[in-house]
């Protein structure tokens, strides 16, 4: 069963990483929004908005992008640089820069670009409130740094994508288990790393922090939340 093909009721979400790296694709019940598309078939049937979290090779491929684009007429919401590499590639009206602390409305669905402890020009992270109020908090390739505290203080997510693993530099389970103790999600998924990586990430936060919920998810296979 696809993503695309999944009806989901008032209050759910549902997602499914594509390739592994950090690409997800995020469903609400009105919105289709697609995290990092390379690696990855373009033929999705709807996509509202993609979000571009930094440019390196895993996480921007404008060939990619342009044909997802040309063929729903999504949003693109990408970090400066790579914003900057989309232009011509992207309908100027359908590009929209996301700088740290950058706000966007998509009809109900809200995100907001957040800081990233990453060796790229201009890396975000996304944090994703859908119309009912579920939040997602996409890490990109980000190591854990002071703001994520506070990040989740102020708006503490029912989920968080968390890199465990290379090509990340620096990353590992132990920095994707710290970067979940100072979000406190609900639920805690590992991405952008071999599954013995994803697999150490989960014995971690058993020990740790076992109010969390680990989901060590199969790449191509969609999960709903709750």
């Amino acid at each position: 069963m696809s993503l695309e093909s999944l009806i989901l009721k008032k209050g759910e979400v549902s997602f499914l990483w594509f390739n592994s790296y950090s690409g997800v694709a995020i469903k609400t019940p009105s919105k289709t929004l697609v995290v990092d598309p390379v690696d990855v078939d373009p033929n999705f049937k709807t996509v509202d908005t993609i979000l571009i979290t930094h440019d390196h090779y895993d996480h921007l491929d404008e060939s990619i992008v342009r044909d997802i684009h040309k063929r729903t007429q999504c949003l693109v919401i990408a970090d400066t640089t790579s914003a900057r590499r989309l232009r011509g590639v992207v309908a100027s009206d359908k590009l929209w820069e996301a700088r740290v602390g950058s706000e966007f409305k998509i009809d109900n669905v809200f995100v907001r670009a957040e800081g990233c402890k990453h060796p790229a020009a201009t890396p975000v992270t996304f944090h994703i409130t859908s119309e009912d109020g579920i939040k997602i908090y996409h890490t990109a390739d980000s190591l854990p740094f002071p703001e994520m505290k506070r990040i989740g203080e102020r708006s503490p997510p029912d989920i968080v994508f968390s890199t465990v693993g290379a090509p990340a530099p620096g990353a590992s389970p132990r920095t994707g288990a710290e970067i979940v103790k100072m979000v406190q999600p609900k639920v805690a998924i590992p991405y952008h790393a071999p599954v013995a990586d994803a697999t150490r990430f989960a014995e971690i936060l058993s020990r740790e922090t076992p109010k969390v919920r680990c989901m060590v998810i199969e790449r191509g296979k969609p999960y709903k939340y709750p």
